[in-house]
């Protein structure tokens, strides 16, 4: 398939495009198959973002012309099966994804056999999805889709290791909004398969009140009134650096308090000044190594930006069966 055959959003209407989903009020549908739709939905992903990604994806990669050396090399007929295989052992994230990547390039003849599930831990050789169509449009969308499989299945692998880390202590690792640019919601998804909790997905989400905002509005408990009057059903987490600045904050009402920075000491006094009052968050310098000890700590939730900024891919190749 061709860059010029990839079922592209049209932009006559302006913006976006038709599909797009960031128009207010209306409602667009995907061009996915309804039964991966449905199962993207039941990941809390949405079908017509997926579809933008990954169309957006192939068209990067194709970049106006066509994949040359398939094209070359592979009979126009040929058809086969290809396995979605895991090299590393890990946590898989973003099955479906990568099955809507391939479906959107495979149009002529498509199935699929499906032997895992996003969440669960795979071994190395184990093969996770089998793809059966024309040859040469499954190497036109392997790269595209194994960028976004391998890329989302190490953020899951990473938050499993947190995850196990901080077992039987009662915290949660989160994560933050540190994520790529057009990918929040699928490296969230992934943090969620990797047995981790999301914070906030957007801005408008809840407020968080850092030392910036205290800055511009001369003080923490100031910052605090001026978000609960512009806001007031939304929750609010503020952050703290010092141990001094915490009872103010409660007294106005916290919902949520980051510790930003506070040694394992620190945040065993904040656990025992805050007395079950509002939830606490550590953040700043987290490591997996010093995780356990945070958590024993009493806080409720590690905040780690690393899961979805700086988590390595997990190794997984697409194999084609020999005739």
């Amino acid at each position: 398939m061709s860059h010029s055959e990839l079922p592209l959003l049209s932009t006559e209407s302006g913006g976006c495009g038709d599909g797009c989903a960031c128009g207010e009020g209306e409602e667009y549908e995907t061009g996915l198959d309804p039964a991966l739709a449905a199962l993207l939905e039941d990941a809390g992903l949405d079908p017509v973002e997926v579809e933008d990604v990954a169309m957006m994806a192939l068209s990067e990669d194709l970049a106006g012309g066509e994949d040359v050396t398939s094209v070359a090399t592979v009979p126009a007929e040929a058809v086969a099966t290809a396995d979605f295989t895991a090299r590393a052992a890990g946590v898989v994230a973003g099955l479906r994804v990568a099955e809507a990547v391939v479906s959107l390039v495979c149009e002529e003849e498509f199935e699929v056999e499906r032997h895992v599930e996003d969440g669960d831990l795979v071994a190395p050789g184990q093969v996770l999805l089998s793809v059966r169509s024309r040859t040469r449009d499954l190497l036109t969308a392997e790269r595209s889709a194994l960028n976004l499989l391998c890329h989302l299945s190490g953020i899951a692998t990473a938050t499993r290791a947190w995850a196990d880390a901080l077992e039987g202590t009662g915290a949660v690792v989160r994560d933050t909004r540190k994520t790529t640019p057009g990918l929040r919601a699928l490296e969230k998804f992934a943090v969620r398969a990797g047995g981790g909790a999301n914070h906030r997905m957007a801005l408008s989400d809840a407020a968080l009140v850092k030392d910036n905002h205290v800055v511009a509005a001369g003080g923490v408990a100031e910052a605090f009134t001026a978000v609960r009057e512009a806001f007031p059903e939304l929750p609010i987490e503020v952050e703290v650096d010092t141990l001094e600045q915490i009872e103010p904050v409660l007294a106005a009402g916290a919902d949520l308090i980051l510790l930003d920075n506070f040694s394992t000491g620190q945040l065993r006094e904040a656990v025992a000044l805050v007395a079950g009052r509002a939830k606490l968050e550590a953040s700043g310098g987290l490591t997996l190594a010093t995780a356990r000890e945070v958590a024993e700590t009493g806080v409720d939730y590690l905040a780690v930006g690393a899961l979805t900024h700086s988590s390595p891919i997990l190794d997984i190749g697409l194999d084609l069966r020999s005739s």
